[in-house]
């Protein structure tokens, strides 16, 4: 009782310090405020003009002890608990026909388990790798977002975090420019969208393998353009890196980029709607490369660092993404990505190869409509010089345990069941195992286990209408 106190005292502080960095961040922007009435919409209906919305999450992760004969200085430890909280507010404006502006104010605490370091697929979404054991606030989004229709059948959509309640159609362009996640445009699958409700692990929400471009909060600068044409899609983006690998700061330069494409083909299969998506990026930094940094150790008798090998080249990869809906109750998932593994991954984590599959079941069968079980399996791997890199001594984003005698692959099972105790209320117990820590078949396996508690405001204005 006491932490669900502490938690519901925390969201207050934390709504009211994101809606002051929300407050602050509109008074700075240069996004007109209108004040006229509402307009119609580009379909001519009444539409609301503004939007707010608000979230909190609170996750609790634990391992107990597993083996470890020795550990390097990003090595994952036995036998500890660790907590992450954070409060959103989403604050959107409708600017004129299609368009729409959102600024997304956050505050955040609390620390992954081992800082967020130990596993290639880390087990939780919700942990960056800055932690901080005080409440600090950030502005993680502010951008813009244009919709043009191009005809075919009229859909809607209703208001939600990041999106104005809108009519489009079929057959449109939509372009994206500002601060925001990469994953808000690519790579997405309905089924681990989001890791404060459904997967927690990196490697399940995301190709684990897809090193897109991000500051260690996860956001980043950039313009986007989505053409949806019948059953089609492509997707082309331009985002800006950080100064060096895996760092809190983004290039104010644009000299290191990254542009990413996809193509999404949407289908019918026995009734039942799926969706493939195939998506590249590459990258141009200044990066290092694992083979250059263990020549250098060689010859200077020191422990291999690609920071010391840094030169401005390109890093690229490329990812399968697959959703199917089986029936009204149960859906699946797939993705399989691979990256150039002679490079060190610049900004996301330490994979150059990977698999995933899994499924989600929502409780429809037992009378619990809005509860969701998951289940999923992931494998990662690294490339050869990767791996010689790391017996050497060297470390990578996140892992690192001073050396790497017998290699192996990093398997992973997460499995979820996420309760809806009220309609703004879900609490999520969430188990993972982990095969080979880092690569490492002489630590572990792991045991992580896990619970998620997630409130949500789907309105903070009164008599909005959805």
């Amino acid at each position: 009782m006491a932490t669900l106190n502490g938690f519901i005292g925390r969201t207050l502080i934390g709504l009211a310090g994101a809606a002051a960095v929300y407050s602050s961040a509109l008074a700075q922007s240069t996004v007109p405020v209108p004040t006229a009435p509402p307009a119609p919409d580009a379909n001519g209906g009444e539409a609301d003009r503004f939007a707010l919305l608000g979230q909190s999450t609170l996750t609790e992760q634990a391992t107990p002890s597993f083996n470890a004969p020795y550990r390097g200085p990003n090595s994952l430890d036995p036998s500890q608990g660790r907590e992450t909280f954070d409060a959103t507010l989403y604050g959107g404006v409708r600017l004129w026909a299609g368009a729409q502006a959102w600024v997304d104010g956050e505050i955040d605490q609390g620390f992954g388990l081992s800082d967020t370091l130990g596993l290639a697929g880390f087990a939780s979404g919700e942990a960056y790798k800055i932690g901080q054991s005080t409440p600090y606030t950030k502005l993680q989004r502010l951008f813009f977002q244009q919709v043009i229709n191009l005809g075919g059948e009229v859909q809607k959509i209703d208001v939600g975090q990041n999106q104005m309640a809108q009519r489009y159609t079929a057959n449109r362009l939509v372009l994206w420019a500002g601060k925001m996640s990469v994953g808000d445009v690519f790579d997405n699958n309905q089924y681990t969208l989001d890791p404060r409700l459904y997967f927690l692990n990196w490697s399940v929400i995301n190709a684990a393998s897809f090193d897109y471009a991000a500051n260690a909060w996860g956001y980043t600068d950039g313009v986007a353009a989505e053409w949806y044409q019948g059953p089609w899609t492509a997707r082309l983006g331009l985002y800006d890196m950080s100064t060096l690998p895996n760092s809190q700061q983004i290039d104010p330069r644009f000299d290191e980029f990254q542009i990413v494409v996809e193509a999404e083909r949407r289908y019918t299969l026995f009734g039942q709607p799926g969706v493939i998506k195939v998506t590249g990026y590459d990258s141009r930094a200044r990066m290092g490369d694992f083979a250059d940094a263990i020549r250098l150790g060689e010859a200077t008798d020191t422990t291999p660092n690609v920071l010391d090998v840094l030169k401005y080249r390109g890093h690229a990869g490329i990812s399968y993404n697959w959703a199917q809906q089986i029936n009204d109750v149960l859906g699946v998932f797939s993705r399989l990505g691979w990256a150039d593994g002679h490079q060190q991954s610049y900004e996301f984590t330490d994979v150059d190869n990977t698999f995933s599959l899994g499924a989600a079941i929502n409780g429809k069968r037992w009378r619990r409509p809005d509860d969701t079980v998951g289940f999923a399996f992931v494998t990662n791997g690294i490339s050869k010089d990767f791996g010689a890199y790391l017996n050497d001594g060297g470390l990578g984003i996140l892992i690192g345990d001073g050396k790497l005698p017998h290699p192996d692959r990093e398997d992973i099972i997460e499995t979820y069941y996420s309760y809806a105790a009220a309609k703004w209320a879900k609490i999520t117990f969430d188990y993972q195992f982990i095969e080979n820590p880092a690569y490492n078949s002489d630590r572990g396996p792991v045991s992580i286990f896990g619970v998620r508690l997630h409130l949500t405001a789907d309105s903070l204005l009164p008599g909005h209408r959805s």
